[in-house]
């Protein structure tokens, strides 16, 4: 049973996420909080995972009672998923559906209440909590360290001047601690006030503010934006112009973007019957960077959901590379870890199969405390519990070393930044 009615403006909906797992999605000040019990939970691992949570959705959405007198993007029957990087990841790939939401999209507020028809009686109303103490997280090295990752880059030159690929994404991690008590819905409202046109997103331990679209499914019609080509922003304008200037120039840069754009484009060609991007890519600017960027639209053509799209693009050569399944192999040889979540898909679908999607950037994944990670930690629920980020770039001919290396400084730069 779901239902869905007008309410009144809730300053900070916040305040009514679990502090130590909290359940967001905000941009511009719209925001969907999940709160309270976890009705239905989907955990999948394997090759086809997002498959068969595409299909159980399908079963779900149409089993749904739901009652919605908003009738917005983002109201009635809303799940929340983060997914794995990769097919072979242990990191869990889950979706997951909240008693109770709290929405707010261009000025309307409201709520959503989601209880299982079978229960005895509905969950208790979830209640609003303030924001625990400061904290900081206590970061260094991981597995891949600045040297271990000029290794890499250099292994994945290799690779490009042998044909294998075209072009593969490298990535490098730090890792640390948090207190067990850290209240992390401070780390979403640090990351939504001081990157306000990024996703912000906590999802099953992930948090983080991706500027990069993967997917938008809304009544028929798909966006994307594609992001690839990196510069950090200058000191004034005189500066920040003539590092536009550069970027849009580079060689290496716009190679690297219209790989990930036709990836992007010949993955939603079969699901459209109409499809554009434009020819030239554009310069986004953020707080701490400069991207080159395309944004892709399309009208669906055979009724395919969020999720299907998310299964069509994922992943895409922004993060992986070119050819995908010789880059995703390459990774797998290169990297020293398990990518878990981080540049995997992160964001919620509705009971009408419309959603926005991120790609899980510029985050950190906390563990669960009193449980075994993928790291092998043990987490002392009366200590420290451990956090990991990555942040990487693009390989392709004509890459140095020494500057992807600086990429991944300017782009750890928004998690480091709000942990502290």
């Amino acid at each position: 049973m779901v239902e869905t009615r007008e309410a009144d403006p809730v300053e900070d909906p916040l305040l009514w996420a679990s502090r130590s797992w909290p359940l967001a999605w905000q941009r511009k000040g719209d925001m969907l909080v999940g709160a309270g019990t976890e009705i239905l939970r989907l955990d999948v691992t394997g090759p086809d995972r997002i498959a068969r949570i595409a299909a159980s959705w399908r079963e779900i959405m149409a089993a749904a009672e739901v009652d919605d007198e908003v009738r917005v993007p983002g109201t009635g029957l809303v799940a929340f998923g983060a997914f794995a990087f990769d097919d072979g990841s242990a990191q869990r790939s889950t979706l997951t559906v909240p008693s109770t939401i709290l929405g707010r999209r261009g000025g309307r507020h409201w709520i959503t209440r989601i209880r299982n028809a079978r229960a005895a009686a509905p969950d208790e109303a979830p209640q609003p909590s303030d924001y625990g103490s400061h904290w900081s997280a206590t970061l260094g090295p991981g597995r891949m360290d600045p040297a271990a990752h000029g290794d890499a880059v250099r292994e994945a030159l290799a690779a490009i001047e042998a044909g294998e690929v075209k072009k593969v994404v490298i990535a490098r991690d730090i890792a640390g601690s948090v207190p067990v008590d850290a209240d992390l819905r401070r780390l979403v409202r640090a990351l939504a006030s001081g990157y306000p046109d990024t996703w912000t997103f906590a999802v099953e331990g992930i948090i983080g503010a991706s500027p990069e679209t993967l997917v938008t499914v809304r009544g028929g019609e798909v966006t994307a934006r594609v992001l690839a080509g990196t510069r950090p922003r200058g000191a004034d304008a005189d500066e920040d112009s003539a590092i536009i200037a550069e970027l849009a120039a580079n060689p290496k840069d716009v190679d690297e973007h219209e790989y990930a754009v036709r990836s992007v484009v010949d993955a939603l060609r079969p699901h459209t019957s109409a499809l554009a991007s434009a020819e030239q890519p554009f310069t986004l600017k953020l707080p701490n960077l400069w991207h080159l960027a395309t944004d892709v639209e399309g009208t669906l053509s055979n009724g395919s959901t969020a999720l299907d799209m998310v299964r069509a693009l994922h992943p895409t050569a922004a993060v992986a590379g070119t050819p995908r399944e010789a880059a995703m192999a390459a990774i797998r040889r290169i990297e020293p870890f398990d990518r878990g979540r981080y540049a995997g898909p992160v964001g919620w679908i509705d009971g009408n199969g419309d959603g926005e999607w991120a790609i899980a950037l510029r985050c950190a994944q906390f563990g669960v405390p009193g449980e075994t990670t993928d790291r092998g930690w043990m987490i002392d629920p009366d200590g420290t519990r451990p956090v990991t980020a990555h942040a990487g770039g693009g390989i392709v001919a004509g890459s140095v070393p020494e500057a992807e290396l600086l990429e991944t400084r300017v782009k750890f730069r928004p998690i480091v930044d709000a942990l502290a």
